[in-house]
């Protein structure tokens, strides 16, 4: 996703108290989003610190949840498969996790990683899980990839004997509608209940008609949770919480996205980004300023749980018991 546009603004400040503010719970639980150092990475927040820490991550997130509490899941990244980077990665989100025992963090591994070397360095560095990326893989373009070219097995079996997390963004064209991969998500669930697998992005339901398609199929797993991470469909969030339920459903930032400028949006049988630049922004009858992620991502979110006629302790859950008691916290 693109990294331009402009820093936070009255725009999204106004936003924020229109369609936010009175919806959000008293404290939040982001059950993804990310830590990182600028040399590891190819992005960065306008207006933001090129390196983003705990205390940088707390001031980003009063754009979106205003002066709520908020504690997280950190996921580390890379945009190299060079093992100091991945290393760099791990220790800056081991470092900025250890501050408050309420957060999370996971370790970025690589497929080919030794699954006995990756054990030892979660229990070092003080982890509870572990993330995959598609780029990590041997295929080419890394988006077909299966899910178990980037998250091999013998991974998933440390993750079962150590009572693990793992965040999953799976890839090929119709996502969780794909054959190959509710069979993997079904299997890997299935064959090792102790680890906890949670499939980012609203089972990246960009396109939420792949969930209407797709859910169905992995029902009645207790271990598969889903984080709702910068996806602004509201149906690709309604899907998971009328088929799977509410209490696997978690909310996430995906920090840096949320504070990139635009929107996901549902297209034929696929999706696309419109960022700041995309020039779709003049309409005929008004100029439109488009705000953060965060807040349209949020805002989905609440038209989902007014659908779904979700309680206030349910909303609650989602915001978040959900995470909190998933993690153990």
């Amino acid at each position: 996703m693109s990294n331009t546009g402009g820093p936070v603004n009255e725009v999204d400040h106004e936003f924020y108290r229109r369609e936010i503010e009175s919806f959000l719970p008293d404290r939040i639980y982001d059950a993804h989003t990310h830590l990182w150092r600028h040399d590891c990475v190819g992005w960065s927040v306008p207006g933001a610190p090129q390196d983003v820490g705990l205390e940088e991550y707390k001031r980003l997130m009063q754009d979106v949840h205003g002066p709520r509490p908020t504690n997280a899941l950190f996921i580390p990244f890379t945009t190299s498969v060079e093992l100091e980077s991945r290393q760099q990665a791990n220790q800056w989100v081991s470092d900025h996790t250890r501050v408050d025992p309420s957060n999370r963090g996971i370790f970025f591994i690589h497929p080919k990683d030794d699954p006995e070397w990756v054990r030892q360095e979660v229990r070092r560095l003080g982890l509870h899980g572990l993330k995959c990326y598609h780029t990590m893989s041997d295929v080419d373009p890394t988006w077909e990839a299966d899910i178990e070219a980037f998250l091999p097995e013998p991974l998933i079996a440390v993750a079962d004997q150590e009572g693990w997390v793992i965040t999953l963004h799976m890839v090929k064209s119709r996502s969780v509608a794909e054959p190959a991969n509710i069979a993997c998500i079904r299997r890997y669930c299935e064959t090792y209940p102790n680890m906890r697998l949670i499939l980012a992005h609203s089972a990246r339901g960009f396109q939420p008609a792949h969930n209407l398609e797709g859910l169905p199929q992995l029902t009645g797993l207790d271990n598969l949770y889903f984080d709702t991470s910068a996806n602004c469909e509201p149906i690709a969030h309604q899907s998971i919480m009328r088929i799977i339920g509410h209490d696997k459903l978690m909310y996430g930032t995906d920090l840096p996205v949320s504070h990139f400028r635009g929107r996901s949006l549902s297209a034929a049988d696929s999706f696309i980004w419109l960022y700041e630049e995309t020039p779709v922004w003049g309409e005929k009858h008004q100029k439109i300023d488009p705000v953060i992620v965060g807040l349209e991502h949020i805002r989905s979110l609440k038209w989902a749980c007014w659908s779904e006629r979700l309680s206030d302790s349910q909303v609650e859950d989602v915001f978040y018991n959900n995470a909190a008691r998933m993690l153990g916290v």
